[in-house]
């Protein structure tokens, strides 16, 4: 057994914190004018992400408590209930639909959201299933097929919901486990062709996500519809320049970019912080993902290493294709932000990650 350090990595913890920090304040700004208008409340959307940080550092710390291969002693279990619960949702009067997806179960006054959940849960099994079967990761029948074939069944799952942003981080973040653990980059050649022709099949099968490529590629073909998000967006990051109009001073939050404190909520701190507060907190990601990839490769073990990897490929993905998304550069498909957009489930399922990573840090060899 490796020995256990008294402290976990700081810096980590500072980046994390500071994060939490911006986005508790940046939730604030961005929804008050449309949680007084709607819940006659400026404080609404505020309150809640409070408590859900509330929540969520709790379970961080608790978490960084706890020996990291706790996890893969219960991977198996979490898995099968992520499983339970992805079926469940899916049944009328269980799952609660909003914004067209069928992807909350409602409990008391909240929501939680299972595939966020199964995010964790499934880097914690292939953690666990990479590291016990290592040498037959580079045969595609015993190694790489069944890791995919789990992974698959998932994201088919979510899809079904559907949720082609969630399901693509996953996905994602299992394909960069599975390379890490040693699979054959000619494998990962065919594998790539095959996922391109998936993905332009399920693109083409669902017209809203037809409408979101033409979108990305020119937003002015249908400004008031299917390229409004993004140009309202553009709109609110082109005028914040260098220093930001200030605090609390964004426009768009006036009702032109819709729910403000979810996925684009970037857009309006660059809008407010400008050039200055949007490279800021680029840096605190890049801050956050060093000292992760640093516990990566520190680990005492594979399981470790990977359940490390995992984690960090997966706020890295979604913070790539959020931050794609807000600039323009990706079309739409509605990933959060981590730790800054408005959102329970994500918001939790971030730090309890983080958490995990914390006690990854505590056997850390660096």
């Amino acid at each position: 057994m490796p020995t256990k350090k008294t402290t976990p990595d700081i810096i980590l913890l500072i980046a994390t914190f500071a994060l939490l920090a911006i986005g508790l304040t940046m939730v604030y700004s961005a929804s008050a004018i449309w949680a007084e208008y709607k819940f006659d409340d400026s404080f609404f959307f505020a309150k809640r992400q409070m408590l859900f940080a509330g929540v969520g550092i709790i379970a961080m710390f608790f978490i960084m408590n706890v020996d990291y291969w706790t996890w893969r002693t219960w991977a198996k279990v979490l898995l099968i209930v992520c499983f339970i619960l992805l079926i469940l949702v899916l049944i009328p009067g269980i799952g609660n639909v909003r914004n067209g997806s069928r992807s909350w179960i409602g409990v008391g006054a909240f929501s939680i959201q299972p595939s966020e959940f199964m995010k964790l849960a499934m880097i914690a099994f292939l953690a666990k299933f990479l590291s016990e079967n290592q040498k037959m990761i580079t045969s595609f029948k015993n190694g790489l097929l069944p890791s995919l074939a789990l992974v698959f069944t998932a994201f088919g799952l979510i899809m079904l919901q559907p949720d082609f942003g969630t399901g693509m981080v996953m996905v994602g973040t299992c394909v960069v486990m599975i390379f890490v653990a040693g699979a054959k980059i000619s494998h990962f050649a065919l594998l790539g062709l095959v996922g391109l022709g998936g993905i332009v099949a399920l693109i083409a099968s669902a017209p809203y996500r037809m409408k979101r490529i033409t979108s990305f590629l020119d937003p002015w073909q249908d400004p008031l519809g299917s390229g409004f998000q993004i140009i309202q967006s553009l709109y609110a990051i082109g005028p914040g320049g260098l220093f930001g109009l200030g605090l609390g001073e964004s426009r768009q939050k006036f009702f032109y970019l819709p729910e403000p404190q979810t996925d684009f909520i970037f857009a309006i701190i660059a809008e407010e912080l400008g050039f200055i507060g949007g490279t800021f907190v680029l840096l605190l990601f890049s801050l956050l993902l060093w000292r992760g990839m640093r516990i990566a490769f520190g680990a005492p073990d594979l399981y470790g290493g990977l359940l490390a990897t995992g984690i960090i490929a997966m706020v890295a993905i979604q913070v790539m294709i959020n931050i794609g998304v807000v600039t323009g550069l990706m079309p739409v498909t509605g990933i959060t932000l981590p730790f800054l957009s408005y959102g329970g489930s994500s918001l939790t399922l971030m730090l309890m990650a983080i958490g995990v990573l914390l006690n990854i840090s505590r056997y850390s060899r660096y």
